[in-house]
């Protein structure tokens, strides 16, 4: 009986050292398969929270805010994406809360799925795109190839090889890229409303020069108008949009030969335009606006083909139009923004996963964005200052009359005009809901020559 009983104790002692030991327990139910090594993401977990992601990414590129813009402080994803020490202060972030507090920007994470992204399942794909952006000096298409190029790429385990072009590289004035997405001549583009808007020009209701009194308020009217913008596009190219460029640092300025203190110092003036809205507006300051590829600026203004070339003050400095003029006057302000689309054929070769994916890294790179905007909205007249350029702000004069005579009286009429008149939906559904409550104008049908009244609001 002892032995019998010392067999039992031995048998149970050997269970319990080969379960502890990792042993199979004959009793216990196999479990399924593991299939952690054939995932190719990591999901997250389901408890984990945005603040909780907040906290992971803070410091740097990657970082979002969720009720602590200190987290957004640190170094942007290149040196010249930031400020002169590549940085991305905190007073610059609190200066510009409201892009953080918007409802846009707090719908981003959500778009890029930051607590549940797209499982990678496609395998063994190849698919290359060539994104056409206007230049490459400039800041957001630095930020493509700084950021979202090695995020994509990772993502989708090089499977899409995305690579950034520009419109010099491809012969490109920008006029007819929406036309070259449709047809597929480009794969994928980056839409200036400025520039199609001889042909579409609903679009540059984006881009009505003069009315913005706000870096905030242009934002507010990009962001309420962006599904109306991706419905023209679609219905006129059949491409998809698949993420948004954010352009800070993009104040009008004239850079010129000589300093623009009053309406007599702009009369004759031949200034390079990029926009037939801007046309108008230059027109109603008395100068002569001429179309000139962003290009081919530097030279004619070097030549004195040109008086003066209008850009965004970061853009300008890109181009080292610093180089060939002496003043930055101005201007006018402007928080950019550009579209980025893909062609019909290319996006629907895609897997949904890679595509999915795509939108995902896009609202990324718009938070990436956003974060940077912050300073970049003060380092384009800074680092024009630095370089050499004098600041000429313009005077209360000037400003007065660029609202009140330049922008209602040329800039809006002339587009009115162009997208076919004040009963256009442009104009009563798009305008008049969306960007004259928030600038306090309202386009109204009446029986005067030019057959519409601008009228206030507030």
């Amino acid at each position: 009986m002892r032995k019998a009983g010392l067999m039992s104790l031995i048998v149970a002692l050997l269970s319990v050292v080969l379960v502890a030991c990792g042993g199979s327990d004959p009793t216990a139910v196999p479990k399924a398969a593991s299939t952690t090594a054939t995932e190719p993401t990591a999901m997250p977990s389901s408890s984990q929270t945005l603040e909780d992601y907040a906290a992971a990414h803070a410091g740097g590129p990657g970082a979002i805010y969720v009720g602590d813009l200190s987290q957004l402080v640190g170094l942007a994803p290149a040196d010249d994406l930031g400020g002169f020490d590549g940085e991305v202060p905190l007073d610059a972030l609190q200066e510009h809360s409201w892009i953080y507090e918007s409802e846009y920007y707090q719908s981003l994470p959500g778009t890029a799925r930051l607590l549940n992204p797209t499982e990678l399942v496609s395998s063994g794909e190849s698919f290359e795109i060539q994104h056409a952006c206007i230049n490459r000096t400039l800041l957001w298409c630095k930020l493509m190839e700084a950021y979202l190029i090695p995020n994509l790429t990772e993502r989708t385990n090089g499977q899409i090889k995305f690579s950034v072009s520009s419109f010099p590289e491809l012969g490109l004035a920008g006029t007819d890229t929406m036309s070259l997405v449709r047809d597929g001549t480009l794969g994928a583009v980056e839409i200036y409303g400025g520039y199609v808007g001889g042909e579409y020009p609903a679009v540059e209701v984006q881009y009505l020069w003069g009315l913005w009194p706000s870096h905030e308020v242009h934002y507010n009217v990009q962001t309420a108008i962006f599904p109306d913008i991706k419905q023209i596009i679609d219905d006129a190219t059949g491409a998809t949009v698949w993420s948004h460029n954010w352009i800070p640092g993009d104040d009008q300025m004239f850079f010129s030969g000589k300093a623009l203190r009053t309406l007599d110092d702009f009369k004759g003036l031949k200034t390079r335009s990029h926009s037939a809205a801007l046309s108008d507006w230059i027109e109603g300051m008395g100068a002569d606006a001429q179309f000139v590829a962003f290009a081919e600026v530097y030279s004619a203004l070097e030549r004195g083909i040109l008086d003066a070339g209008v850009t965004g003050a970061s853009p300008g400095f890109a181009q080292r139009w610093y180089e060939v003029t002496d003043y930055m006057n101005g201007g006018l302000y402007s928080f950019n923004s550009t579209t980025n689309v893909i062609n019909k054929t290319v996006w629907e070769k895609l897997p949904a996963d890679l595509k999915a994916i795509m939108i995902e890294e896009g609202a990324k790179l718009e938070l990436e964005a956003l974060r940077i905007a912050a300073i970049q909205n003060k380092m384009g007249i800074a680092r024009n200052v630095v370089a050499g350029l004098e600041h000429v702000q313009f005077s209360d004069e000037l400003n007065e009359h660029s609202f009140n005579v330049a922008a209602k009286q040329f800039v809006v009429p002339a587009w009115v005009k162009r997208v076919g008149g004040p009963d256009h939906p442009t104009v009563t559904e798009i305008f008049n809901k969306k960007v004259g409550p928030v600038v306090g104008l309202e386009i109204v049908p009446d029986d005067s020559e030019q057959g519409f009244a601008i009228q206030k609001t507030n």
